[in-house]
Parts: C-alpha cells; structure tokens; sequence
C-alpha cells in the first residue's frame, strides 16, 4: 500500500499562509543549508522550474511519484503561467470548479476524491504520494493521510489558513524525527499512530 504524505510548511502557530493562504513571509527561510536538505531528503516536493535551477532536473525519484494539490494551490503556479507546477510527477488537481485542466500532464478530479485516493495509494509498486496543500483539501482527507512532513518556521502569524481545514476530529500520530535548522526552521515527521 502506498503512503498519502502530506507535506506542509506552516507558522509556529500552525498557519500555512494568511486568511487568502498567501505564504511569502516563509519564503526567507528558504536559505541554502534548507534547500540542500530539501534537495537530499525531499526532492520531489519542489516544483519542476525549482528543480531545474537549482540540478535536480532529470534526477530519479526518491520518495513520490505523484501530487495531489488543491485548486487554491494550483492556482498559483498558474498565475505565474505554469500549467504543469510538478510535471517531474503524475499530478492530480482536486477541484470541483475546474471543468478540465490546462495541461495534459495534470488531471482534475472532480468528484470522489477520497475513492480515489484510496485507488492512487491501492496501486501496486511505485513510491508514495506527495499532498501538496491546501487547507481544505487536507482536512477533507485527513482520514487518508499516513504521513506527515511539516515544515515549521520561526514565525507567528497569529490568524490564517490552518494546517487542516475541517471541523474538531482528532486524529493521533507518532513523532519519527526531527530535523533542525540554523535558520530556525524545523522539519518534523509523523506516522498515523495504528
């Protein structure tokens, strides 16, 4: 069975961007020590014009094979004319407003979405599957998630997007590692506890 991964970056306060998700204030935190990690540990969670600048284009996959990500998500990829932001992997958008995508390499679910997640992690071989935001998409498959990957910084928003959009259900996972960062950063990983 394949792992549905949900890696996120979020505040100390566990906010992954402000009320409109805009996440930029993170951005200084993405230094060299930080990027050599995430190059290491996590290459395919950075998108594919990333990749190429920084000489990861063409590198085997490590961990993911496919994305999910949210509408909210892929829009911004889109509004700076990329129509395939992850085109090193199968990418699946979730959006019920979106009729068909404007890239062949990127498929619309629009309905099922849990049915088809649950399809994606049944597949047979192949690597894990990287949950690439947003808010609401996680919290709609919080009950899929095996894994998760956060990346705290050392800010405080104080109000925001949540990690997890959805009402109370409690949910328990285990702490397998934690990675500092002279930055100020962390990188926790967690396992669902069975």
């Amino acid at each position: 069975m394949r792992k549905l991964t949900y890696v996120v970056a979020c505040s100390l306060d566990g906010f992954i961007g402000d009320e409109q998700g805009d996440a930029s204030a993170m951005h200084r935190f993405l230094d060299e020590e930080y990027f050599a990690f995430l190059g290491t540990e996590l290459p395919e969670t950075l998108p594919t014009h990333v990749r190429r600048q920084i000489g990861l284009d063409g590198q085997p996959k490590k961990r993911f094979d496919t994305i999910i990500q949210g509408r909210v998500s892929y829009d911004l990829a889109l509004k700076e004319g990329i129509t395939s932001p992850y085109a090193h992997l199968r990418e699946y958008v979730a959006s019920r407003g979106m009729a068909e995508s404007p890239d062949p390499n990127v498929e619309i679910i629009s309905d099922d979405l849990v049915g088809r997640v649950r399809a994606l992690k049944a597949e047979e071989g192949g690597l894990d599957i990287f949950l690439c935001g947003g808010s609401h998409l996680a919290g709609e498959l919080l009950d899929e998630i095996d894994e998760l990957v956060i990346k705290t910084y050392p800010i405080v928003y104080g109000t925001g997007m949540p990690m997890f959009g959805s009402g109370l259900d409690i949910k328990e996972f285990t702490l397998d590692g934690v990675r500092t960062f002279t930055n100020g950063a962390l990188v926790r990983t967690y396992t669902r506890k069975s």
